[in-house]
C-alpha cells in the first residue's frame, strides 16, 4: 500500500488559504513549473537548464613599483555558469579543487522518480536563490491528510540543488498547511526527513539510492501526523504560550532598551497570532496552534527588507530553523 493511500479525506473547504494573496516562500521566489511534462522542462520553464556549470582556475593581481604579477590560487577555484536568457557567463561561488559540481539537469531523474513514485501530477515551483547558489524544485503529493480529522496538513518533496560549496544536494519531506501557508520542517526522533548528497570529487546522484530511501520519507510523513495529533489534543493556557516566547526568543534582563522594544513587538504580534488571527481559530488554545502561531511569525511576520527577504530566510535561514525546532521540540515534550 502506498503511503498516500493511507491518508484521510476531508472537507475541500479547508485547503482555501484565509488570505489568497498569502503565498508559500516557494511561490513568492520560484517559478510555477506545474504542467510541464518532465523534470527537464521543468526546469527549463524556471530558467534552471543549460547552465554548463564549470570550475575556472583562480588567480589575482599584486601590483607593485616592479609592475603587476599575477598570482594562482591553488587550492580554490570558481565555479561560474551560462546564463541561459543572455549567453554571458556569470559567476556563482569559490569552491575547493576537489568540488564535485552537479548540474541542475543531475538531479531530473530523481524528479522524475520522485513523481513517478509518489503518485504526484508533477512538479510544483522551481526557482533559484542567492544568485544561483541554491535551486529547489518541489513536488506535492497528491493526497492532503488532516490532523484529528480537521486541519488540513500537505506533504510537498523539495529537491534543493546547490553550487555553493557549503550545501549538499537534498531531497526533504516538507509538511505545509495550506491554511496560513506555514511549512513546519521539523527533525523527529528516529525518522529521516532528508536525503543528503556532498558535494566531493566522486559523488552522483544516484536515483536508485534516493529511491530507495523514499519509504523512510513516507515514513517520517505517518510520524508527523500522529505527532501532530498529539499537539492538537493537548491544550495551552497563555502563559504557557507566554512562557514559550520566553524560551524560543530569550532576552537577557540586562538587555539594550532597542533589544527590549523589538521583543517586545514581536511578543505582541506572536500573542496576536495566538489569541485572534482567522489562521488559529478552529484549533485555538491547544499546543498544536502555538506551533502554528510561532510558524506564522516566522514565515510571514517577521521584520524583513521585503517579503521576497523574509522568503528566502524561509528557506535557507538556520536561524528560522532552530527556532522552528526548538518550539517543536519544547511543544512535544
Amino acid at each position: 500500500m502506498s503511503y498516500a493511500s493511507t491518508l484521510i479525506a476531508g472537507p475541500a473547504n479547508l485547503l482555501a488559504p484565509v488570505e489568497p494573496s498569502r503565498r508559500s516562500a516557494w511561490a513568492q521566489l520560484g517559478t510555477d513549473v506545474t504542467g510541464t511534462g518532465s523534470a527537464q522542462q521543468a526546469l527549463v520553464t524556471a530558467g534552471l537548464a543549460g547552465w554548463r556549470i564549470r570550475k575556472v582556475p583562480m588567480s589575482g593581481s599584486d601590483i607593485s613599483r616592479d609592475g603587476v604579477t599575477t598570482i594562482d590560487n591553488p587550492e580554490k577555484v570558481m565555479l561560474v555558469y551560462t546564463d541561459p536568457a543572455t549567453g554571458a557567463t556569470r559567476y556563482l561561488s569559490t569552491v575547493g579543487t576537489k568540488y564535485g559540481v552537479h548540474q541542475n539537469e543531475a538531479g531530473a531523474a530523481v524528479l522524475d522518480t520522485l513523481v513517478a513514485e509518489s503518485g504526484a501530477r508533477g512538479t510544483g515551483y522551481a526557482g533559484q536563490l542567492e544568485g544561483g547558489r541554491k535551486t529547489f524544485v518541489t513536488i506535492e503529493l497528491p493526497t492532503t491528510m488532516y490532523v484529528d480529522g480537521h486541519d488540513a496538513i500537505q506533504l510537498h518533496l523539495v529537491v534543493f540543488n546547490s553550487h555553493d560549496g557549503e550545501t549538499a544536494f537534498r531531497v526533504m519531506i516538507v509538511p505545509f498547511r495550506p491554511f496560513c501557508a506555514n511549512q513546519l520542517p521539523v527533525a523527529i526522533a528516529n525518522h529521516v526527513s532528508c536525503v543528503s548528497i556532498r558535494h566531493t570529487s566522486k559523488s552522483e546522484i544516484n536515483t536508485e539510492e534516493i529511491r530507495s530511501k523514499l519509504g523512510l520519507l513516507y515514513d517520517y510523513g505517518t510520524a508527523f501526523e500522529s505527532e501532530a495529533k498529539k499537539l492538537i489534543r493537548t491544550e495551552m493556557t497563555n502563559r504557557e504560550f507566554d512562557d514559550l516566547i520566553r524560551e524560543v526568543w530569550p532576552v537577557k534582563a540586562n538587555a539594550s532598551a532597542r533589544t527590549l522594544n523589538n521583543a517586545r513587538r514581536r511578543n505582541d504580534l506572536l500573542t496576536g497570532l495566538w489569541t485572534s488571527a482567522e489562521t488559529q481559530a478552529h484549533i485555538r488554545g491547544t499546543r498544536w496552534a502555538a506551533f502554528q502561531a510561532v510558524t506564522e511569525y516566522l514565515d510571514h511576520f517577521a521584520p524583513a527588507k521585503n517579503i521576497e527577504v523574509r522568503a528566502n530566510r524561509v528557506l535557507v535561514s538556520e536561524d528560522v530553523a532552530k527556532r522552528k525546532q526548538a518550539a517543536y521540540d519544547l511543544l512535544a515534550a
